[in-house]
């Protein structure tokens, strides 16, 4: 199944949060993480390295405020378990079946372990709550700015180690109240200011993936018709069909529409109209495919080219003959407020990749539907050409097996014969 294509025009599929800070769409949202998951990776990793490298390096200062003992020896443990999860981190991050779960898992993982080991370090050193104080606030900012997690969990942590840290030091630091009062006021600070940071930061990050999107929305879409544009269909759209067709023994079905007497419309209406029905003709095309799995792109001019995944010849047909009759029996009214009547021809091409050789190509397959639709209009146009491709070679190469299907004056069931070798 293909992948959805965000669209930059629609408000639902990138409109933000504002608590948590993350895009509405969980489709979106997942879509940019893993924009960003190499840079996120990166940053996860050198911060994992970083803290737990002094978390290690501050035993020392364990054993100059409490000497050689049992309590030195507990924090000594504590300290080397932050270690120890950021190496189990570190290799966790590098699974490429889950990486957006997994990193936020190892985020958050590293931020509990790491703030709870500093609450024991507070709770057997109750002396020195000034610096502990001082050594939190660092370590919030590191929470909502360097670890790369969801803002909603970093916050939530946050704001629970700040808690844990003020019991601890109303309990064990005998604070004056003033003292209480300004460590508690610095701590909010800490917060208040790593929560703007990170949200602003969290916001500009999705504002410039949009823009991102927006830019390839233009750059792999028809500006008129809001179809996929034929460079797409070649650079990714097509290569990527196939392959996953062939990879998985899927049946495969281009479908090449072509409008009828477009120039006629052109010339008696005005390009105006033209245009719009070109809109029109597309839409249809794009509401009744599959979204998501089926493609359609504006090939050139009046001719749209169906790319039908995991589709037989069968199925095709069905699609191909709905299309040709909702084109018939809907025709654009134009800005004038007139109706014009519009037909269209189809060649329909089918491609079995369980049974077919590897010498199908992106060139053959449109060439072979080409000829299927440059056949629907030598027939008299508003009728569906098809073929089923096989490997039984000519003298010009793979060949495929011509069949006829009725026009717009038979009966709705599709009526194909084979045509005599």
């Amino acid at each position: 199944m293909a992948h959805k294509t965000l669209n930059p025009e629609s408000p639902s599929d990138f409109a933000i949060d504002p608590l948590r800070v993350e895009f509405r769409s969980a489709e979106t949202e997942l879509a940019f993480q893993r924009h960003h998951l190499n840079r996120s990776r990166s940053s996860l990793r050198l911060t994992l390295i970083f803290c737990s490298v002094f978390y290690l390096a501050f035993a020392m200062t364990d054993v100059a405020a409490l000497g050689y003992g049992r309590v030195a020896l507990v924090l000594l443990v504590g300290r080397m378990l932050v270690a120890i999860t950021a190496i189990m981190g570190l290799h966790l991050i590098r699974d490429p079946s889950e990486p957006v779960a997994a990193q936020w898992l190892v985020a958050s993982a590293a931020e509990v372990v790491g703030m709870a080991t500093f609450m024991l370090i507070v709770w057997f050193r109750p002396s020195e709550i000034p610096w502990h104080a001082m050594s939190l606030c660092i370590m919030l900012i590191v929470v909502y700015v360097f670890i790369p997690n969801r803002l909603i969990i970093a916050k939530g942590i946050a704001v629970a180690a700040t808690a844990a840290f003020i019991m601890i030091a109303v309990d064990k630091g005998n604070l004056t109240p003033s003292d209480a009062l300004t460590m508690s006021m610095l701590l909010l600070l800490a917060n208040s200011f790593g929560l703007v940071a990170a949200r602003r930061y969290h916001r500009l990050w999705r504002d410039e993936y949009r823009g991102l999107m927006d830019l390839k929305h233009l750059s792999v879409r028809d500006h008129l018709t809001g179809s996929y544009n034929r460079r797409h269909l070649h650079e990714m759209q097509l290569p990527t069909e196939i392959a996953r067709a062939r990879r998985y023994k899927h049946w495969l079905t281009m479908v090449v529409c072509d409008i009828d007497h477009f120039k006629s419309i052109n010339d008696a209406y005005g390009h105006q109209t033209g245009d719009a029905v070109l809109q029109h003709v597309s839409g249809m095309l794009q509401a009744m495919t599959r979204e998501h799995v089926d493609s359609v792109v504006r090939y050139g001019g009046e001719e749209f080219l169906l790319i039908l995944s995991q589709t037989d010849l069968d199925g095709a047909l069905y699609v191909a003959e709905r299309l040709r009759a909702a084109i018939a029996d809907n025709p654009t009214v134009d800005a004038a407020g007139r109706s014009i009547a519009t037909t269209a021809s189809f060649g329909v091409l089918a491609v079995n990749f369980s049974v077919v050789g590897k010498e199908v190509t992106e060139k053959s397959l449109i060439a072979a539907a080409d000829t299927l639709l440059y056949e629907a209009k030598k027939s008299g146009r508003n009728n569906i050409q098809c073929s089923e491709w096989s490997d039984e070679s000519t003298g010009q190469g793979l060949s495929f097996r011509p069949l006829t299907i009725y026009d717009s004056g038979a009966s709705d069931m599709c009526l194909r014969h084979v045509d005599a070798a």
